[in-house]
């Protein structure tokens, strides 16, 4: 899979909306037959930042998310929002999904 991480330093006045501003980017992009995951957190440490994981099955699927309207879109209307430059840490994994962090297992619970 391809895994990517990315932050996105939002300008404080549209930090609040960020989530609202990226909606239709985000659903469209869950959507796409080659995405496994595409979630947004926001720092506990700094309210203007916004980290996004997403994954994508193949290289071809993340080929695709990239030449998709709906990223076309994004890269016209999310940048005025933006304090800068995303940055991003893009990766091939040999796995398809996640996998349970052994050292702080929890039993029981599930």
């Amino acid at each position: 899979m391809i895994f990517i991480t990315a932050k996105f330093r939002v300008l404080p006045e549209h930090a609040d909306q960020w989530p609202r501003i990226a909606a239709d980017f985000t659903a469209a992009t869950r959507e796409e037959p080659g995405c496994l995951w595409f979630d947004w957190s926001r720092s506990v440490e700094d309210p203007n930042e916004y980290v996004l994981v997403e994954a994508f099955r193949d290289g071809e699927a993340g080929a695709a998310h990239v030449a998709s309207e709906h990223f076309r879109t994004a890269q016209r209307t999310l940048p005025p929002h933006l304090a800068g430059t995303p940055l991003v840490v893009n990766m091939s994994v040999p796995q398809d999904d996640w996998s349970e962090l052994g050292e702080m297992s929890v039993s029981g619970r599930e």
